[in-house]
Order: C-alpha cells, then sequence, then structure tokens
C-alpha cells in the first residue's frame, strides 16, 4: 500500500469534551481533520473532535494498537507515533467498556481548508462562494510547491492547502471582497505557470441534491434482483470454493459521516477486523440518522434484524472475505474536498469510489425547458471544477488504472453528458461509470424480467453517457430497531447499488478492469420499456441503449436498443463465468 511510504512522527488530537456524562451519551468521533503545517514531513497534526468523554483513562487506537497519550488541563490528548511502525487505518477511541466508532485516519498528505461563515459571500449568481481561499492547478513542468510558493509571496498570499499528486495548492488570498478576489484570481490564471484557478462556491455545509418528486411506500431493490444476488454469492459461490477464492475488498463512501446512534451501524462500534470475514465501516459520527451519508452508507453496509433489509455487502459476509467501507470528505470544502479526500482513499488502496454527487452549470434547462435550482454553479467555478477533475481522471489514469468511480447522474431531469452544464458525470473515460435512476411501474403486471416492469425516475438525468440504472429509493435509518425512516429518493441511492455490485464482482475477481466491469454490468443488466426506436428522438433514453454486441450472447435479441437496468444477479454470474474462462 502507498500509504505506509508515508511517515508519522507526532500525532496531536485536540479533543473537544462532551458535557455529557457516559450514561447520557456514547463515546463518539465526529471530526478527525490535518491540522497545524499540512506541508510538514516530519510531524503530522490532527485535530480530533469527541463527544461523551469523560475523565477516566481514554486510549487511541490506531490500527488495533493502543497509543500512549497525554492529557493536559484542557482537555488536549497529545501522542507521538514511531514513523517505522506505523500507515493508515482505522482510528478509534477506548474509554473503559465503550468504544468509539472507528473513523480512518489516512497519511497521505492531500488536505484542503473550508472557509467559516466570515469568508463565505454571495456572488452576483446568489450562490455562496469562497472570498479568500482559491486553489491553483500548476502546470506539470513546474514543481507545484515551490511554484505556489513563488505565487503566494508574489501576491502576499499563503499556501495553506494542497493535492499534491494533482499538482494543485490551496492559497488564501490578501483579499477583503469579491470585488478583490476576482481581481486576483484574474492576475493568477494570467501567469504562465498555472493551468487553471479553482473558485469554490459552496458554504460550510454543502446543500444536497434533492429529489423532490413523490416518494413510493414500498422496497424498490427487488427491481434490480437484490435479494437473488445475495442468494447466489452466498449459496453458489461455497459450492464452487474450489475453483472460486474471493478476496477482500476496500471501498470509498464519499459523504460526510454516518449515524452510530442507530441500530443498523452500531455494531460497527470499536475495533473491526475485515479478514474474519466481516464488512467494516469507518466513519465521522453524524447528529441524525436520516442524513445524506447514513442512507448511501446503509445501502452498503446497514444491519437489519430484517435480512431483506441489509445493506448488500453486509449481507454478503457468511462467504465474502471481508469488505472495507470508508467514509471520508477531508473538509466541508466543497468539490476540492470531495476530490482531495478521493486521491487519499486512492492512495490507500481504495478500488471503488461512490461519489452520489455532482453540480449544474447555471441556466442548465431540464427536458422541459426549465432552468435546474439544484446544486447550480457559476461558469468561472465550473470551469475551474472541469479542468481539477480532468487532472484527477488523468492521474488516475496513470497511476491507478484499476480504481473505478461510481456517479450519480443527478436528479434535475436535464442531460447528463453536456459538459457545458453538468460535472462530473459528463467526462468520457473507462474509469468513470454513471448511474441514473428507475422507479416501479404498478399500473402493469409483469414479471421482474419485463422491460416495463420500472419506468425512468421523473427526477432523474439522462441521456447516452449514463451506463446504467438502479433502484432511486430507499428508506433512511431511524434510532429504533426494526423500524425504517422516512423514504429518500434519487441517483444518489442508485449509485451506491451499482457500487456495491461492482465490490462484489471485485471480490470474486479482483483482475477485472474498470472497463471489464462496465461490459459485464451492461451485459447482464435488465431492460427498461420502450420497443419502437434503436434510438430515442433526440437522445433521451435514460442511459445509452443496448448495443447488439452487448446482447451477443443471447438468441433473442427483442431487447436491442432499450435502456440498462442493473441485474445485481446477474453481473454476479457473469462474473463467475468470466473468470472461469481465463483458467
Amino acid at each position: 500500500m502507498k500509504s505506509a511510504t508515508y511517515f508519522l512522527t507526532a500525532l496531536a488530537l485536540v479533543l473537544t469534551l462532551s458535557t455529557a456524562t457516559a450514561e447520557e451519551s456514547g463515546l463518539r468521533i465526529k471530526d478527525l481533520q490535518r491540522c497545524g503545517d499540512l506541508f510538514s514531513t516530519e510531524q503530522l497534526t490532527f485535530c480530533l473532535r469527541g463527544e461523551g468523554v469523560d475523565d477516566d483513562d481514554l486510549k487511541v487506537m490506531l490500527r488495533a494498537k493502543p497509543i500512549d497519550v497525554s492529557r493536559d488541563g484542557d482537555g488536549q490528548v497529545r501522542l507521538a507515533l514511531n514513523r517505522k511502525d506505523h500507515q493508515s487505518g482505522p482510528l478509534w477511541l477506548e474509554q473503559g467498556e465503550r468504544r468509539s466508532n472507528p473513523v480512518w485516519l489516512t497519511l497521505n498528505a492531500s488536505h484542503v481548508l473550508a472557509a467559516g461563515p466570515d469568508q463565505v459571500a454571495k456572488n452576483m449568481d446568489g450562490l455562496a462562494t469562497y472570498v479568500d481561499l482559491v486553489s491553483v492547478i500548476i502546470e506539470e513542468d513546474h514543481d507545484g510547491l515551490d511554484e505556489s510558493r513563488r505565487l503566494a509571496k508574489k501576491y502576499g498570499a499563503e499556501v495553506v492547502g494542497a493535492i499534491a499528486p494533482l499538482n494543485t495548492y490551496q492559497l488564501r488570498l490578501p483579499v477583503n471582497n469579491l470585488t478583490e478576489r476576482d481581481a486576483l484570481v484574474l492576475r493568477l490564471g494570467s501567469e504562465t505557470s498555472v493551468d487553471a484557478v479553482v473558485v469554490e462556491e459552496s458554504g460550510a455545509e454543502e446543500p444536497l441534491e434533492e429529489d423532490k418528486q413523490s416518494k413510493p411506500r414500498n422496497s424498490e431493490w427487488v427491481a434490480n434482483r437484490f435479494l437473488d444476488a445475495v442468494d447466489f454469492y452466498l449459496h453458489r459461490l461455497p459450492a464452487k470454493q474450489a475453483e472460486i477464492q474471493t478476496h477482500p475488498v476496500r471501498i470509498g463512501i464519499i459523504e460526510r459521516d454516518v449515524d452510530f446512534d442507530s441500530p443498523e451501524f452500531a455494531a460497527y462500534l470499536g475495533d473491526c477486523d475485515p479478514a474474519k470475514p466481516r464488512t467494516c465501516v469507518y466513519a465521522r459520527d453524524a447528529e441524525s440518522p436520516s442524513g445524506h451519508g447514513t442512507s448511501v452508507t446503509g445501502i452498503l453496509a446497514a444491519r437489519s434484524i430484517e435480512p431483506g433489509d441489509n445493506g448488500f455487502l453486509s449481507a454478503l459476509e457468511p462467504a465474502s472475505s471481508g469488505f472495507e467501507v470508508i467514509v471520508e470528505r477531508n473538509s466541508d470544502a466543497g468539490i476540492i474536498a470531495n476530490v482531495a479526500a478521493s486521491v487519499n482513499l486512492v492512495e490507500d488502496g481504495v478500488r471503488v469510489l461512490n461519489w452520489s454527487w455532482g453540480i449544474h452549470r447555471v441556466g442548465t434547462l431540464d427536458v422541459d425547458g426549465e432552468q435546474i435550482d439544484s446544486l447550480v454553479r457559476s461558469g468561472v467555478a465550473m470551469s475551474g471544477y472541469e479542468e481539477l477533475l480532468e487532472e484527477f481522471f488523468l492521474w488516475l489514469r496513470r497511476e491507478h488504472p484499476d480504481v473505478l468511480v461510481v456517479n450519480s447522474a443527478g436528479n434535475g431531469s436535464a442531460h447528463s453528458g453536456q459538459d457545458d452544464y453538468r460535472l462530473p458525470s459528463s467526462f468520457i473515460t473507462d474509469q468513470l461509470m454513471v448511474v441514473g435512476a428507475h422507479q416501479r411501474d404498478f399500473s402493469k403486471d409483469v414479471p421482474v424480467e419485463h422491460p416495463d416492469y420500472v419506468t425512468k425516475r421523473p427526477s432523474s438525468n439522462i441521456d447516452m453517457r449514463v451506463d446504467i440504472t438502479a433502484s432511486a429509493c430507499t428508506r433512511a435509518a431511524t434510532l429504533d430497531k426494526g423500524k425504517r425512516g422516512d423514504v429518500h429518493c434519487g441517483t444518489s441511492y442508485a449509485t451506491p447499488m451499482v457500487t456495491g455490485v461492482i465490490g462484489a464482482m471485485l471480490s470474486i475477481n479482483p483482475a477485472l478492469e474498470p472497463e471489464q466491469l462496465r461490459e459485464l454490468l451492461r451485459r447482464s443488466a435488465l431492460t427498461i420499456g420502450r420497443n419502437n426506436d434503436f434510438e430515442a428522438v433526440e437522445a433521451d433514453d435514460l442511459t445509452a441503449p443496448i448495443l447488439p454486441s452487448e446482447r451477443g450472447y443471447q438468441l433473442n435479441n427483442q431487447d436491442i436498443g432499450r435502456s440498462a437496468r442493473l441485474d445485481m444477479r446477474k453481473a454476479l454470474e457473469l462474473t463467475v463465468d468470466s473468470l472461469q474462462q481465463t483458467r
């Protein structure tokens, strides 16, 4: 693992003590971020915010090993680590018999700062934007850190963050308002060593992409043969154990946090050994079980007393070799933080990244010609994000060609593949899979395999760039055992359905490359509606139409040209078949 080459000599943890007693509150880690000198190679400093900590002895565990700590009267906890003995891994707190939620501590150096409430202003489009924090992408023929420091000195700025593998560095500008910022951004952008300047448009908390359509009360997962896939993995794979050995898989979820007070995640408190085998979840603790991160992660890893309500990967445990699900967002610095977290996770060995997020350019029109008002960004911001994401995928192809990013198509009823209007789903690369959403069609009494069993979700973004669709809706977790919450719908929740089955496919055959994974998913796909045109008028199909070459193994080609619907069971079957054919 590349992260093992990054060394840690000292770790300072600033622990915010809660006034709640141990009986009133569980032991939780709410936040863990880099702080202090972000460019120090001799000492890495982290700030940790905890809850439910009392005055008893406190243990800090990193990769299941206790670390000697010292605490002062102000509640600060400091610990020193021998750089030869540690690498990236899960960190949690222990106090008496209590264990906190484990979070992933990365020793990789990518980190950016988020703006505080007084460092954000409204621009001319009415969007929240950072006033004094911008990022510069340095041309690849320059040393990024040296050049960013030269530019900072020239313009009176300060280098405060970095995504070094992308030659991207965050500057704090000496400005007081947007007029001064924009003038300095223009000057930075004119430097021959600067490829692009990234202006961040978000507040301290990134808004979620809302799906405002009606929300059905029933489970939608049957449309993707969810339980059939679980049954195949649990019962068919053990029968082939002499031929097929499963492998551990590490998955990254770019989300803020998960609520470990909910019964669905309480089992993940403390130590978790994926080699048992188990599904392990590492995440900061959330305030509410209804949050976006808890729902997205729950589709992969929730534990329920109802077998059909378990997360997909946790349901596979008896026959798997373990899955690690790392929920990480780096900081609340918007899109650039998402990219920084993704870089760190990839360097820590993640094979699949789940991106249940995306943005539209101001002025984007939906299929009815109406302007989208959800998660929009100005043209200036979109240009910077596009350059940053391009650098990320170029780096991924060059350094980590086996990693696949699974991205939500979006909920704007718009065209997902128009790069002028939608990111990141518009990128054309084998290492990006785009997921749309469908819903059940109860007007027709047909079997699950029938094209009319589902219809496209009205809010889902569409077009040829969408690779496959999955169920739009899931139920949120609650604090009550055996009780599920409100229904949440959107492409955000279709995306982890695809991420989960890809993780299972890689556990069967870790040699599969991103292009092969896409091919297997589309070859195995069920179809959606319409049997008239090979390609819909004005390309308004939900996904790229299924090609004859993708159905070449079938005698019956009646479903050629329709949109692709995820079939989790068939995808696993084809994965096993493809593995056996290569032997």
